[in-house]
């Protein structure tokens, strides 16, 4: 196996998911005692939150580039960046190391090609869905996104932030997402991408009549793929 560097605390709700997912993955495939080899750098979310909020986001990039170097001096083989928002900064990142980033982003546009859908509503933070950074990836890949109109886009973004980045998931914010997602159908999605590792703890599939894509499972799925290769050859002295 190989060990792969994560991300996280962004918030560790989610991380906490990716290392649940990572380890079951490897005791699936491996069995008996066998877990998954895995470094990480957790952050204090509220730190990042705040920079966010500031729009800094040169010193975000500089600090993941900065934990993604010691994660890599440390023996990572890849990294993962254990939350959507955060993938704004990847391209700072990847080209910070010498070691593979798994984009998230890749990760979900192949489980949608793979269903022959070519138009997804994103739901997530508020600069998730704003900014281009997540649509023209999944751009790349033939794959169009639309997202909520306001006061949609700022009722889930707030959701996110106040409640479910805080370990609180309450009946009327799963009611209100699927009247949001009904919304984004009838504008033409067949398909929703949740675009905050958080959201699949609210909502599952049950609650729209869509495929949605669980962007933490697709993207641990991709960091689980990783970790199950073969590790290189030694390099000769």
């Amino acid at each position: 196996m190989q060990t792969i560097g994560l991300l996280g605390g962004m918030s560790w709700e989610s991380t906490r998911e990716y290392y649940r997912l990572l380890n079951e993955g490897v005791r699936e495939v491996k069995g008996g005692l066998h877990s998954a080899p895995i470094l990480m750098h957790s952050f204090d979310f509220a730190q990042i939150a705040q920079l966010q909020h500031a729009g800094r986001w040169d010193a975000l990039a500089d600090m993941l580039s900065m934990a993604a170097q010691g994660l890599e001096r440390a023996g990572a083989g890849a990294i993962m960046i254990c939350t959507n928002l955060m993938h704004k900064v990847a391209p700072q990142v990847q080209a910070s190391i010498n070691i593979p980033l798994l984009h998230i982003a890749d990760a979900v546009a192949a489980a949608i090609k793979a269903d022959g859908i070519d138009c997804v509503a994103l739901l997530g933070a508020r600069y998730t869905m704003l900014e281009p950074f997540y649509r023209d990836k999944l751009s790349t890949h033939g794959i169009r996104t639309i997202v909520p109109e306001a006061p949609d886009l700022e009722e889930i973004s707030r959701v996110v932030y106040d409640e479910l980045c805080q370990g609180r998931f309450l009946t009327e914010s799963r009611r209100f997402y699927g009247q949001a997602i009904e919304r984004l159908v009838a504008r033409g999605a067949r398909g929703v991408v949740l675009g905050c590792t958080e959201i699949p703890q609210l909502i599952s599939p049950k609650d729209v009549r869509v495929p949605m894509y669980d962007t933490t499972a697709l993207h641990a799925e991709a960091g689980l793929a990783f970790v199950l290769s073969p590790a290189p050859a030694p390099v000769a002295a």
